[in-house]
C-alpha cells in the first residue's frame, strides 16, 4: 500500500465545512489563520490557530474562508541565526493562487475558485523539432500597438487579440516564451532609486499571474479576474495553434537578502526554505540575495506543486527555468544532473509533454553546466551564441584590423550542425535552444552598431551588464548615417538571423530582432519599463526588408526538414530524423583540416539530406563564407544530386532578381560575409 502523502493539498482549498489552508513548518512553533474583512484589509474577523499535523504540516479551517475572502498567517518560532520568526508579520501563503495589495509594500492571499470553460481548447503539442521560440514580454509586445484599444495595450489581452495573434502567426514562430509572470516585486534597492523591476525576475508567489499586466478592468474585479484574462490568453493563442511557455523564477524570491522583506518564505521557515551556513549566513549562488534551498524536499515539492497547477489548470506548453543550475545543487550545493528535483520534473506523469528549457548556469561554484543536464531537457547553448556572434562580428573586425582572426570555420559548423561537441548522442540536436540574443544582452540591432554597452540610464554608472559582447559596430559608435555602414551592418543582422534559423536545434529569436529593434546600446535594460523596452511597430523601409527575410526564413526552416534533425547522425549508420551532413569546401572538395581550421578559409558548403521518418526526402546545400572580400564557389558534385535552385541570399534584401538554379559543378561568386540557400535537386532514377 502506498504511504499517504503527508505533503498533498498544501495552500487553501474549499471543503464542505469551508476553507482549509494547510502550511508546512518544520520550526514553527505556533501559526495563526488570521482572515480579514471584505472591505476593510486592517481589520482581521476571525484569528484561527492552525494544528500541526504529519510531517510538520499545520492545518487550519474556517466557515468564513471562502471564495474571495483575504487571509494570511501569523508564524511564532525560536530565536536563532538561521530563523527569521516574527509574529507580528501578516505573511503570504506560498501557495495563494490570488493576491491583493493591500498597501505599498502590504499583500494579502485571496482564496480563488479558478472555474473557467476551456470550450474544448487544447495544447498545440508542437514537436520539439518543429518549434520556433519567440521570447516576448507582455507589456512591451503590445504597449505600442496601436492595433488594439487603448486599455488592451501592454496587458494579457492584447496578447491574445488577433491583431498580436494574426502577426506572430504570419512571422511563422510557433511558441511565446514570456519573460516571468509569476507575481513579483521590484527590488528595494530599485524603489529607492524611482526604478522598478521592467524583466520581473523577481518573484514574489510562485502560483498567481502578475496582476499589473492584467487590464483596469481585470484589476479592479480581483485576483479571480486576473487568473480569468490570463487563463483567456492561454485559450486563445492554443487555438492559433500558438504555445505558451513561461519563464520561471524558482532559484530565488523577493524576499532577498537576509535583512530584506520578510513577506512569506523566510517567515515561515527561513532554516529551511533558503540556503544557509550555521551562523545564517545565506548561501547566495544566484547573486540575487537568497538562495532557495533544494537540498530539502518541501522546496523541491513546492516548485513540482506549482509548474502542476500551470501545466494543468493553467494549460501552458512548457517553461524556461531561470539560473537552473540552481535547482539540481544537492544538500552540500554541488549541482548534480541527477538532482532528485531535476529529474523528478523531467518524470512527473503530470507533466508529461511539457518542454524543459533550463538555463544552465548560476553565480556559484561549479555554476556553468551547459550539456550537462538529464536526458529530457533542453537548455540555451551560450556557445553557439557566443560563436556565431564571434564569426559574423568581433572575427570579421578583426580581419579589418589585423587582416586575420582568430579561427577558421570549424567551430561555427559544429554549432551549425547541432552542437554535438556540448550534447550527448541520446539527447540529440534538440537538447540545444539555439539564440543569439536574449532578453539579457544587446539586441540584434545593436550588436551590429555597438562596441561597448551604454548603459549610464540604468543608474550604476556604466558597471551593469556584460563587457563580453561580442559584437561589432562596423566603424561607427551607435546611430549614423554612412550608407556604406549601414548596409554592412543590416546584411549581419540578416547573416545572424540566417544562421539561426537555419541550425540544427531549436531556435529562440528575440522579439523585435526580426525588424531590427534597437535599445541604444542598452544590453541591461531591466529597469527600464518605457519606450525603450517596448516594441515600436512603426518600421522604416529596411525593418519592413528585414522582417520579411525572417518570415521567408522560417518559412524555409519550415519547409525542409534536413534543417530541423532530431537525432545526431553516426558514420556508417542510418538514423531515422538524423541529417545526414556532408562538406565541402568553397573549391567543391571535402574539407581538409586546413579548410576547417585556416582563418584564412572562412568559406564551406554544408549538403545535409533528411532521412526520413515523418516527413519526405530533402536535402539541402547552404553555403556559408565568412570573410568581407567575394569568393567563387564550386558546386558540389554529390551522387543523387541533379542541381541547385536558389531559395536565400543574404547578400540581398530581394533575391527575386537573383539566378535561381545551378548545375552541379557550377561557379557561382558569394558575395562578402553571405551565406546562400539552395534546394538539392534530386536525380531522375
Amino acid at each position: 500500500m502506498t504511504a499517504p502523502d503527508s505533503l498533498r493539498n498544501l495552500g487553501v482549498r474549499a471543503t464542505s465545512n469551508g476553507g482549509e489552508l494547510r502550511v508546512w513548518s518544520e520550526h514553527a512553533e505556533a501559526i495563526e489563520l488570521c482572515i480579514f474583512d471584505n472591505t476593510d484589509p486592517n481589520w482581521i474577523v476571525r484569528t484561527v490557530p492552525m494544528v500541526r499535523g504529519d510531517n510538520n504540516v499545520w492545518v487550519g479551517r474556517s466557515r468564513t474562508l471562502t471564495t474571495g475572502r483575504r487571509y494570511g498567517i501569523r508564524v511564532s518560532g525560536p530565536n536563532g541565526p538561521t530563523h527569521s520568526f516574527h509574529p507580528e508579520k501578516t505573511l503570504i501563503d506560498p501557495y495563494a493562487r490570488g493576491l491583493v495589495r493591500v498597501g505599498p509594500d502590504q499583500w494579502q492571499s485571496s482564496m480563488v475558485d479558478g472555474e473557467f470553460d476551456w470550450a474544448g481548447s487544447s495544447k498545440p503539442n508542437t514537436p520539439m523539432d518543429h518549434t520556433v521560440v519567440y521570447e516576448a514580454h507582455v507589456r512591451g509586445l503590445s504597449k505600442l500597438s496601436s492595433a488594439m484599444p487603448v486599455e488592451l495595450r501592454g496587458t494579457y489581452a492584447g496578447l491574445a487579440h488577433e491583431s498580436t495573434i494574426a502577426y506572430l502567426k504570419n512571422l511563422g514562430v510557433t511558441a511565446v516564451e514570456l519573460l516571468p509572470v509569476q507575481s513579483f516585486v521590484s527590488e528595494q534597492r530599485l524603489i529607492k532609486q524611482g526604478l522598478s523591476n521592467y524583466w520581473g525576475y523577481n518573484t514574489f508567489n510562485f502560483f498567481t499571474p502578475h496582476a499589473d499586466y492584467a487590464t483596469q478592468s481585470s484589476q479592479s474585479a480581483g485576483p479571480e479576474a486576473v487568473l480569468r484574462e490570463f487563463k483567456g490568453m492561454v485559450k486563445l493563442l492554443h487555438e492559433a495553434g500558438l504555445e505558451v511557455i513561461l519563464d520561471v523564477v524558482y532559484n530565488h524570491t523577493a524576499e532577498e537578502g537576509p535583512a530584506g522583506p520578510v513577506t512569506s518564505l523566510r517567515g515561515i521557515d527561513n532554516a529551511t526554505y533558503y540556503r544557509q551556513d550555521a551562523q545564517g549566513r545565506y548561501i547566495d549562488v544566484t547573486g540575487c540575495g537568497n538562495t532557495v534551498n533544494f537540498g530539502h524536499e518541501v522546496p523541491r515539492r513546492l516548485v513540482l506543486d506549482s509548474l502542476r497547477y500551470w501545466a494543468n489548470e493553467v494549460q501552458i506548453d512548457g517553461f524556461r527555468f531561470d539560473l537552473a543550475a540552481t535547482l539540481g545543487r544537492d544538500e552540500n550545493v554541488h549541482y548534480t544532473p541527477e538532482h532528485p528535483l531535476l529529474t523528478a520534473i523531467r518524470d512527473d506523469p503530470a507533466l508529461a509533454g511539457v518542454k524543459l528549457i533550463a538555463e544552465p548556469w548560476d553565480v556559484g561554484m561549479g555554476g556553468w553546466q551547459t550539456g550537462n543536464f538529464p536526458e529530457g531537457w533542453s537548455e540555451w547553448n551560450d556557445r553557439y551564441r557566443d560563436r556565431m556572434r564571434s564569426f559574423w562580428l568581433t572575427d570579421v573586425a578583426a580581419v579589418r584590423e589585423n587582416s586575420t582572426s582568430d579561427s577558421g570555420i570549424g567551430r561555427f559548423a559544429s554549432r551549425l550542425a547541432g552542437s554535438a561537441n556540448t550534447f550527448s548522442v541520446e539527447r540529440g540536436p534538440l537538447a540545444s535552444l539555439n539564440f543569439i540574443t536574449a532578453h539579457d544582452g544587446f539586441t540584434m540591432a545593436d550588436l551590429t552598431a555597438y562596441n561597448v554597452k551604454h548603459n549610464v540610464g540604468n543608474g550604476e554608472a556604466n558597471r551593469d551588464g556584460t563587457n563580453g559582447n561580442n559584437s561589432f559596430n562596423h566603424g561607427v559608435e551607435g546611430p549614423t548615417r554612412d550608407v556604406t555602414v549601414l548596409r554592412t551592418r543590416r546584411r549581419a543582422m540578416r547573416n545572424l538571423l540566417g544562421t539561426l534559423l537555419l541550425s540544427a536545434g531549436v531556435p529562440m529569436l528575440t522579439a523585435g530582432d526580426e525588424f531590427g529593434r534597437s535599445q541604444r546600446g542598452n544590453n541591461n535594460a531591466y529597469c527600464h519599463d518605457s519606450e525603450l523596452t517596448w516594441l515600436d511597430w512603426n518600421f522604416d523601409d529596411w525593418q519592413q526588408d528585414l522582417h520579411r527575410v525572417t518570415r521567408q526564413l522560417l518559412t524555409l526552416r519550415r519547409e525542409n526538414p534536413a534543417l530541423r534533425p532530431v537525432r545526431f547522425g553516426r558514420p556508417g549508420h542510418t538514423t531515422l530524423s538524423a541529417s545526414q551532413m556532408d562538406w565541402y569546401n568553397a573549391a567543391g572538395q571535402s574539407m581538409s583540416e586546413t579548410d576547417w581550421n585556416s582563418p584564412q578559409e572562412r568559406t564551406l558548403q554544408y549538403l545535409a539530406a533528411s532521412t526520413p521518418e515523418h516527413e519526405d526526402f530533402n536535402r539541402i546545400l547552404l553555403i556559408v563564407h565568412g570573410l568581407e572580400t567575394p569568393v567563387d564557389v564550386v558546386l558540389p558534385l554529390h551522387t543523387g544530386v541533379s542541381g541547385y535552385t536558389v531559395l536565400w541570399d543574404s547578400s540581398h534584401d530581394d533575391i527575386r532578381e537573383v539566378q535561381s538554379s545551378y548545375m552541379p559543378g557550377a561557379v557561382l561568386t558569394m558575395g562578402g560575409t553571405s551565406m546562400l540557400l539552395l534546394r538539392a535537386e534530386e536525380a531522375l532514377a
